[in-house]
């Protein structure tokens, strides 16, 4: 057409010049922010992509959390100095899988967790066990306090009744309104009050065997036997710092079924390029696979989780979880 000309060599590289000219100042703010090898932790005070100021949780102790304890109608406790947390194991639900009658501990314990942070807002997420027939209505009613859902999924197999495991996420300035918030969706479940802990007794599997197969020291909590790693990296969530170990591990549950056989149920923490080995792993190892998504809506790094279950003698099961254990990067928790 009129005016028109042919583009020639010259006019190519100028193109390809502008291009990378825009590759490289788009990239800047990341390349700033952090060099190879440390690109998922941004430093305290800096600014990221999505993130804004990075803020610290802020050390607190059990008085700090008496009002949310009244709102959540029991007592939690508090973990590494910075996370408080609490239990609401489903004692209520006669819960069978594979021929296993489940036990709260190993996969009904709804656990929620509160932090609270330098800039004096607190955070609190959990995961919350509940019947497909109280599902919508407990969604409902979070939904009413400002309580989010980050994740809705299984941990166990064919199971009865059926049940579903729903993540929750809450931020503000006002922790007694989240758990308030909270607590307006436990009310819609069958969840028991709570109850004394009964003195933990030995466990019917030969521990010392399963932690030299792991690598890492268990413990025995409610007639179950448990061993938990946590993530090396920094974790934040938009601009929070999460406390190490929460909502980035990967933790296995041994129920003991007799003669040195256990069921597991476990949730494994994997960042996208782990997954595929940690798969792999168990599934060489007979482990069934359940699940495989995400816990968390804005996390960094971005994290993915899969819940698998398996019936076999404690020590083979612990051999077979070390191969996925040794494909991330962690470290027991203990």
């Amino acid at each position: 057409m009129t005016g028109d000309r042919q583009q020639g060599p010259d006019d190519t590289r100028v193109i390809t010049s502008r291009r990378r000219v825009l590759a490289a100042a788009a990239l800047a703010p990341v390349l700033t922010a952090a060099s190879p090898g440390t690109a998922r932790a941004l430093p305290t005070g800096t600014t990221g992509p999505g993130h804004g100021r990075l803020v610290k949780p802020a050390p607190t102790d059990l008085d700090h959390w008496a009002g949310v304890a009244k709102a959540l109608g029991r007592s939690g406790s508090m973990l590494r100095g910075t996370t408080y947390h609490t239990s609401f194991p489903r004692r209520d639900l006669l819960v069978v899988s594979d021929g296993v009658v489940v036990t709260p501990g190993l996969a009904l314990g709804t656990h929620v967790a509160f932090v609270r942070y330098a800039d004096g807002s607190t955070m609190t997420m959990g995961d919350v066990v509940v019947t497909e027939d109280e599902l919508q209505h407990v969604i409902d009613a979070w939904q009413a306090h400002g309580i989010e859902q980050t994740a809705l999924h299984k941990h166990l197999l064919a199971q009865t009744p059926d049940l579903w495991w729903a993540h929750v996420h809450g931020h503000g300035h006002d922790a007694v309104a989240l758990a308030r918030g909270l607590r307006a969706g436990f009310d819609r479940t069958g969840t028991p009050p709570a109850v004394t802990p009964e003195r933990s007794a030995p466990v019917d599997l030969d521990t010392a065997r399963m932690e030299a197969a792991l690598g890492a020291k268990g413990s025995v909590d409610d007639g179950l036997y448990k061993i938990v790693f946590m993530r090396r990296e920094t974790v934040t969530d938009g601009h929070l710092i999460l406390p190490s170990g929460l909502g980035s591990t990967s933790a296995f549950n041994f129920q003991p079924l007799g003669g040195g056989r256990a069921a597991l149920s476990g949730d494994c923490a994997m960042l996208a390029d782990e997954v595929p080995h940690v798969l792999k792993a168990l599934r060489h190892g007979g482990i069934k696979l359940v699940e495989l998504h995400n816990h968390h809506l804005s996390e960094d790094p971005r994290l993915f989780f899969t819940h698998f279950w398996a019936v076999d003698d404690g020590v083979r099961l612990a051999r077979a979880l070390r191969r996925a254990v040794d494909a991330t990067n962690v470290v027991p928790s203990g």
